[in-house]
């Protein structure tokens, strides 16, 4: 099913067929969009990108559309919604999320600084802390921002992290669930009405309709569901309590906060992006001018990039999985970016693409694979659940065959190749 040629190749993930990439970046229709991740399992068909009949992705067309938006009526709209919620009275009237990376510095230093807030920021903290990335969160803190860093049960988050590798070849997937919830759920005890995220993910291709919504829907980060029809690193919750033997109480954290939970202390979740004229590289630059942001001291396997996700060791790993299983790499991520915003031409993005994309991630290879390993004596219920409970690169390496979609990758001679690239169709 691998044969090159092949034109009935079986197709993972609910992908489309016919493999096309956007004309102005480098994006395929492969690339997958957002979802519910707690309806997540390997059956899970992925919504993707859209190109029209121009073949221009959506992400660019909201870029587009951007150049044609009155930013100053947006940032006196912002003023409006700041001036209802700002406090004198000594709480927090805005909660700002990140890890202290270019853009929640950004956020959090504009609410705070130009708008008058008075900003709580949260973090959920990532696997394992790069040294600049823990450098870097250290110094949004000092920079004057108060901040709750909440960090899961390592032992817990470690199994759910390998099980999304195991069973979705997802290693974020637990981490993105956690972040993705715990903040409004932070602003609902703590009774903080107005929570504010960067860029609104119409900008990376998800959700195009939405891209004139100010605030995020309640139903992408709260529900009524039953927790036993809910997912977690492709198990179900029933069977992450019954099999694997977590506690209820640690599988919270990563689950979406109940809809009444929210909706009773009227907590209201914002795109700042929408107010503000939102741009990548000139909030890196505004986070080291202001913040002492440092760029890692080497650039990010997969990408030419230095300063964009850089505090989480797995996070290589991460962009690695994304290149096996629709074959988008962190290259095309990033040179799409920088080529919607005016950074680089479609020409330099293609090469650099066709330079970095799918490299695998040597660094921090050791100290994954041994995140990843679930010992008897850790996990003396979970490591019989598992036929290869210790991660080795064998062993990493018949995963990644497996999650292979064959309408994607071709063999030829014991080598795996894409069967279609955007440098080869250029």
């Amino acid at each position: 099913m691998y044969a090159v040629g092949l034109d009935n190749s079986e197709i993972y993930y609910g992908l489309p067929k016919d493999i096309r990439f956007c004309s102005r970046c480098t994006y395929s229709n492969q690339k997958p969009n957002s979802e519910k991740e707690y309806k997540h399992n390997i059956g899970t068909k992925k919504p993707t990108v859209a190109l029209n009949e121009e073949g221009v992705c959506s992400a660019c067309r909201v870029v587009e559309h951007k150049q044609a938006v009155n930013w100053p009526d947006r940032q006196q709209q912002l003023r409006e919604l700041c001036d209802k919620y700002r406090r004198t009275d000594g709480h927090y009237d805005c909660l700002v999320p990140g890890s202290g990376g270019k853009d929640s510095f950004f956020a959090a230093y504009q609410l705070k600084h130009e708008y008058g807030m008075h900003p709580l920021t949260v973090t959920w903290a990532p696997h394992t802390y790069t040294t600049w990335g823990w450098n870097n969160f250290q110094a949004w803190i000092q920079a004057g921002f108060d901040n709750y860093l909440f960090t899961p049960n390592g032992r817990v988050h470690r199994l759910l992290t390998r099980l999304a590798v195991e069973n979705i070849f997802h290693p974020f997937q637990p981490f993105i669930m956690g972040q993705m919830y715990f903040p409004p759920r932070m602003a609902a005890k703590l009774g903080i009405p107005l929570v504010f995220y960067g860029e609104n993910p119409t900008e990376y291709g998800n959700a195009p309709g939405k891209i004139e919504t100010a605030s995020k829907d309640l139903s992408y980060f709260s529900t009524d569901e039953d927790r036993d029809e809910m997912y977690l690193a492709g198990v179900s919750y029933p069977d992450l309590i019954n099999y694997f033997g977590v506690p209820a109480v640690d599988l919270e954290p990563y689950l979406p906060p109940q809809l009444d939970q929210i909706a009773d202390n009227h907590v209201n979740v914002h795109y700042l992006g929408y107010y503000l004229q939102w741009h990548p590289q000139e909030c890196y630059y505004f986070a080291v001018k202001h913040g002492g942001f440092q760029a890692a001291p080497e650039r990010t396997a997969g990408t030419y990039s230095k300063y964009s996700s850089i505090d989480d060791k797995i996070d290589d790993l991460h962009y690695y999985t994304t290149f096996i299983k629709f074959g988008i790499g962190r290259a095309t991520y990033d040179a799409s970016q920088e080529i919607r915003h005016g950074e680089i031409e479609r020409d330099e993005g293609v090469a650099l693409v066709r330079r970095y994309d799918g490299e695998y991630p040597e660094r921090f290879e050791s100290e994954n694979f041994k995140y990843l390993s679930i010992t008897e004596n850790e996990f003396p219920q979970a490591n019989k659940m598992f036929e290869h409970p210790m991660m080795t690169k064998h062993y990493f390496d018949l995963l990644t065959d497996k999650f292979r979609s064959p309408h994607i990758w071709a063999l030829t001679d014991g080598r795996w190749t894409l069967r279609k690239t955007v440098f080869s169709t250029d």
